[in-house]
């Protein structure tokens, strides 16, 4: 019976299917993540760099700190 500690199940899971690219919505590839290619993985990270990606709220005033003044209250 020590021979079958080394052998693989014989029905082993299927991997899951990637869901589709989070750009262009074609299928993604494992290697790019949620996303199909370079080019969509680019595009996305354009965008965050030029701050396309806004979580919506209330303007934050920064103070010579550097910190929003509601993060310097807490602190200080």
């Amino acid at each position: 019976m020590a021979d079958n500690e080394n052998t693989p199940p014989a029905s082993a899971p299927a991997a899951p299917a990637l869901k589709p690219c989070a750009n262009c919505g074609k299928p993604a590839v494992a290697r790019y993540k949620p996303f199909c290619s370079s080019r969509c993985a680019d595009i996305d990270l354009g965008r965050w760099l030029k701050g396309s990606y806004v979580i919506p709220g209330e303007a934050v005033e920064e103070t010579e700190t550097g910190l929003p003044s509601r993060e310097r209250d807490e602190d200080g």
